[in-house]
């Protein structure tokens, strides 16, 4: 096995996060086996998003399958592409919509999480909006000769704010969310901490009543479980104005949604999930992309799932040539399967590898210790069973005792 190269900090991150059974957010890239054309879908999708289109994609797939490791693994390398990234798990107190503001709570969920390269574990809306800003102001002082503190800087960054923002004017509440990025310039040049925080506030959907926002911020409209989405398709062209790429949607555990019992809520999160499906896939959204995840019987189940509902059903099923045993990833939906013994064989190496490398000491897995906990299928270099497989180590949970020994056998 060849030697890994990581940091301390991602490999003792990478093993706290497996011990809890959980999936990691750095350094996944040392523990990634497989799912080659799966990932080949997605940075095509990158690709499509960053030209100024959207996409759509539902991954589905049993428990343990690896659906969250492969949208967290699609998540790290999108904010390397220079992407805005935001992710959330479903539950039934976040969903797409709902009578008890679940919607809302969804987009507070993803706006709490907003991430980007320098900020990978969340809180990055700040960050861009200074980053942003920070730009304009360079771009004003070169263009007009005026130094940052003179009181005309106000006004001129201002006014290049309102001509960069036309565009999303244009778009449903975008004259809203215009005003309260502009206020937040005001609020952060003028020392009006107040006006800044309400900006923000606003921003991550956290006023509860129209009122309290055209107090604060002459607006009159807040971000609500009807009108979350659409303010996602507003950030998403902000992001490439502020000089990202666009912004990825990451939506796990969508099983949440088959679990609703009453049939007209379920019913409306999957319209929500068809709206999303038709902005993406008619280009009416731009520099966006959603990506969900959830069980088979999520998507498939005609009593409950999404092929209940008939106009998502005819947009997610398989064409005639996935229907005949071929692997379609051209599609909405991308279908998990287990790893392949072959590929469990190098996850193995890779893991004891990884803990070896974290705890100093020589990994003793080898090919013996691989075999026994592959025991399942065939087996890798010529097949046979686990009887076939060498015997005199003491095998792979050896290599993951702690402390282990000194010798590392």
């Amino acid at each position: 096995m060849q030697t890994v190269k990581i940091s301390r900090r991602e490999s003792g991150a990478l093993l706290n996060s497996l011990i809890a059974g959980v999936v990691p957010r750095v350094g996944l890239r040392h523990i990634a086996v497989g799912r080659q054309k799966e990932v080949g879908a997605f940075l095509q999708d990158l690709s499509t998003i960053e030209d100024g289109g959207a996409s759509f994609r539902l991954v589905t797939g049993q428990y343990g399958s690896g659906k969250s490791f492969l949208l967290q693994m699609i998540r790290n390398n999108a904010m390397e592409r220079s992407f805005v990234v935001a992710d959330a798990d479903l539950s039934p107190e976040r969903r797409l919509t709902g009578t008890k503001g679940q919607g809302l709570a969804t987009y507070r969920e993803l706006m709490q999480h907003l991430s980007i390269l320098t900020r990978p574990e969340g809180g990055a809306l700040e960050a861009i909006l200074q980053k942003w800003i920070s730009s304009l102001q360079a771009a004003v002082i070169q263009e007009s000769g005026l130094h940052p503190g003179d009181p005309r800087m106000v006004d001129a960054v201002s006014g290049k704010i309102a001509a960069i923002m036309a565009e999303l004017s244009e778009m449903a509440y975008g004259f809203a969310f215009s005003t309260v990025i502009e206020a937040y310039w005001r609020g952060m040049k003028t020392g009006q901490e107040e006006q800044k925080q309400s900006a923000l506030r606003w921003l991550r959907g956290e006023y509860t009543t129209k009122t309290e926002a055209r107090q604060n911020l002459s607006v009159d409209c807040i971000i609500d479980d009807q009108s979350w989405y659409d303010f996602l398709k507003l950030f998403a062209l902000f992001a490439v104005k502020a000089g990202y790429q666009g912004l990825l949607v990451f939506l796990d555990e969508g099983v949440n949604l088959y679990k609703i019992t009453n049939k007209q809520a379920r019913d409306s999160n999957y319209e929500k999930i068809l709206t999303i499906f038709n902005d993406t896939m008619q280009g009416k959204a731009r520099y966006i992309g959603v990506f969900m995840s959830g069980t088979p019987q999520f998507v498939y189940d005609e009593r409950r799932g999404l092929f209940n509902y008939e106009a998502l059903r005819s947009r997610l099923a398989d064409n005639q040539f996935s229907a005949s045993g071929y692997a379609d990833y051209s599609g909405p939906v991308i279908k998990l399967n287990q790893l392949t013994p072959e590929e469990i064989y190098l996850l193995l190496e890779r893991l004891c590898e990884l803990h070896s490398c974290h705890y100093n000491y020589t990994c003793p897995l080898g090919q013996r210790g691989a075999y026994r906990v592959s025991e399942r299928g065939r087996f890798p270099h010529g097949g046979g069973s686990a009887s076939d497989a060498p015997r005199g180590d003491k095998g792979f949970s050896r290599s993951f005792e702690y402390p282990p020994s000194e010798s590392g056998a």
